[in-house]
């Protein structure tokens, strides 16, 4: 009984001794992950203060090269497309000491009159600041409306043969169900003080002066957007007065029609420019995003949808 007793003793302090080896072991490689986690932190808090510290820059180049700026989707102030950054990008563009051309790449079916023409006016201030700076627009899916407006500020404009570009005209969406309501016995009881306070209100009918008044305002929206297309693209535009329709077309009649001048791509003001290289100055984009497509990690995809850093009146 004792030699057994001391061979179960031996075992008890075998496993034991395991146990306490197991629980170290585990603390270890506890603290290594978490050293890891911190280290990860710390690498995207980089990238983040550096992306914000240079204006979301994705490259810095001290050889020659052209400089992009992206304008995709809608352009509203607090969209991805929005003026300040868009000025923002294209002033670090026009900037850059080895910048030897600026590209805006177009992907964008329009939005804000305002925010167009601002972008719009800062282009030509630009140009006139940086007159040996040539500025291409390169027209990929869509450069329509409020795109179009700032494209035509460039000295060439590039499209695919099926890029759709153009959609010159001003809208203002609106809709009447003062008969729907009646039917359904829902009393509209709108309070104003201003005798058009509630112009346009879908649940009573416009008046004829009223109608007036919004069309008038509409026309000198578009006739704003006319003049600066007239000013951007001068005497290249054809005599043709469906160009200022609000009709769109694609890139092969655009080019007919004087609204573009040229088939390409950025590749091709790389050409034009003596360098291959290309430097993206677009503010607005997540700086995580390349850090995240690198490594491939699941974990840095919750933590970007966790941090989310990111990241009405139309010209149409």
């Amino acid at each position: 009984m004792s030699e057994n007793n001391g061979r179960e003793w031996q075992l008890l302090e075998k496993v034991a001794l395991a146990s306490i080896d197991e629980q170290r072991k585990a603390r270890r490689w506890g603290i290594v992950f978490k050293l890891l986690t911190f280290a990860y932190l710390v690498v995207i808090l980089v990238m983040v203060t550096s992306g914000d510290k240079h204006g979301g820059k994705t490259t810095e180049s001290s050889t020659d090269h052209v400089a992009i700026v992206e304008l995709k989707g809608e352009i509203a102030d607090g969209a991805d497309a929005n003026a300040d950054d868009l000025i923002g990008s294209l002033t670090d563009a026009f900037e850059a000491k080895n910048s030897k051309a600026v590209v805006l790449r177009v992907n964008s079916p329009g939005g804000s009159p305002v925010q167009s023409a601002y972008v719009y006016d800062a282009i030509r201030q630009l140009r006139d600041k940086y007159p040996n700076k040539k500025f291409y627009a390169v027209i990929t899916d869509i450069g329509a409306s409020g795109a179009y407006y700032i494209a035509s500020a460039a000295d060439q404009i590039y499209v695919s043969p099926a890029s759709l570009v153009g959609s010159i005209g001003v809208i203002m969406p609106n809709f009447g169900v003062q008969g729907l309501t009646q039917k359904l016995g829902i009393e509209d009881r709108t309070m104003t003080a201003g005798e058009h306070k509630a112009i346009m209100n879908p649940m009573a009918p416009i008046t004829a002066e009223e109608k007036a008044h919004v069309q008038k305002m509409l026309n000198t929206i578009h006739q704003q957007f006319i003049t600066a297309v007239k000013q951007g693209r001068g005497q290249r535009l054809k005599e043709d007065p469906q160009i200022f329709s609000g009709l769109f077309w694609t890139g092969q009649q655009a080019v007919e029609l004087g609204l573009a001048d040229g088939f390409g791509s950025v590749k091709t003001i790389n050409k034009l420019a003596g360098t291959d290289e290309q430097v993206d100055y677009t503010q607005g984009k997540n700086p995580m995003d390349n850090l995240i497509r690198k490594l491939g990690a699941s974990m840095g995809e919750t933590i970007a949808a966790k941090l989310d850093l990111g990241n009405r009146l139309e010209v149409r």
